[in-house]
């Protein structure tokens, strides 16, 4: 695949865009670095145990500096809000922040990524507040597959209770989001389309991503997306969908029977950094302008230093307008597919550096 080139501007003239284009439109806050699960593939127990030390609470943004942002964020051209972790439900009076946000004037969309397992719970309180639709994690439907890719001693049951109730109160659509490893859930990605086909919910299967340092990543370990759409199609034949809008995530795909669709998000093998309209803030007050970052910029000393608005915007908008982020375009060029054990050339590719965990940012 070829890389993309700065001609390939996705932003209209006049409004804030980085190096190569690319507007600001998209912001996803990390509400809490703190999970009740154990993804193997994001916060493994062995790492993350009881002993572990997460941001002490003076450190974490309050909703008051959460709304502050999202407001000025707002005003240059973020029109999306995705509310994320760690897991965002156990953060304490979520809907709270959730019905601040609502009233940030250019907000259109405000949605919210959780694993599940409080949904059912808190669903008809998020949705009164504002909240507009939610994606859940589910990698398998089987209990025990789910028990060792969760990290914890339950099965998917919780999580399928917190969608029967996510859609009750009307979080729709609902999208359920499957990582795929191969050797650990690949052989289950038919049972998971088969539940959830004709239902209004969209599966989207994500190749497995080198996020962060400690998940032991390794490339004979991606299904890429080509394997996953043969793997479904032999049993559901697919046609491929163009895309709702310019940078969606997902590669859509809708069933030749007319029930439904599913996606695939293949950062891996079909990198799509060129449309990649995404700003990141950190639970503890970071601005980070790509998934797979190495570090970010301070805003939280800025608002609790005083700064007024118009200086933290100019601190964004510098930020944005000098982004070069591609880490999956140079990934996915120095990487080898030729063979079972092929790995991104250590030397030539971004694989090795030290890169901020997936629980910090959110995914």
């Amino acid at each position: 695949m070829s890389l993309w080139t700065p001609r390939e501007q996705v932003s209209a003239p006049g409004t804030l865009a980085d190096k190569f284009g690319r507007p600001m439109r998209d912001l996803r806050i990390s509400v809490t670095d703190r999970c009740n699960f154990r993804c193997t593939y994001c916060m493994p127990a062995e790492i993350f145990g009881e002993r572990y030390e997460f941001l002490p609470k003076p450190e974490v943004l309050t909703f008051e500096e959460i709304e502050r942002l999202a407001r000025l964020f707002a005003g240059l051209g973020v029109n999306k809000l995705r509310i994320t972790g760690g897991e965002p439900l156990v953060r304490a009076q979520l809907p709270a922040l959730i019905k601040m946000l609502t009233g940030v004037k250019g907000v259109e969309d405000i949605a919210l990524t959780t694993n599940g397992y409080l949904l059912a719970k808190m669903a008809a309180d998020l949705k009164a507040a504002g909240l507009k639709r939610v994606t859940v994690s589910l990698d398998s439907l089987d209990d025990e597959i789910a028990k060792k890719m969760s990290g914890r001693p339950y099965g998917p049951g919780s999580t399928l209770e917190g969608i029967e109730e996510a859609e009750r109160v009307g979080l729709a659509p609902i999208k359920i989001d499957t990582v795929v490893q191969r050797g650990v859930n690949d052989h289950t990605l038919v049972e998971t389309a088969r539940h959830f086909k004709g239902t209004g919910h969209i599966v989207r299967f994500i190749e497995y991503m080198d996020v962060g340092n400690r998940n032991g990543w390794k490339l004979d370990q991606v299904v890429t997306a080509k394997e996953i759409i043969e793997l479904i199609s032999r049993e559901f034949p697919l046609e491929p969908v163009d895309p709702n809008y310019r940078g969606e995530v997902a590669t859509r795909y809708r069933y030749a029977d007319g029930t439904g669709e599913i996606g695939v998000i293949a950062s891996v093998s079909m990198p799509f950094c060129g449309d990649c309209t995404r700003a990141r803030l950190t639970t503890d007050g970071r601005l980070v302008t790509c998934l797979f970052a190495s570090g970010g910029t301070d805003l939280k000393s800025l608002l609790r230093g005083g700064a007024s608005d118009e200086e933290i915007a100019a601190a964004v908008s510098r930020v944005w307008s000098n982004r070069t982020d591609r880490y999956s375009e140079l990934r996915e060029s120095n990487t080898d597919w030729s063979g079972p054990n092929a790995e991104p050339d250590a030397e030539a590719g971004p694989k090795r550096r030290k890169k901020i965990e997936m629980y910090q940012i959110g995914g």
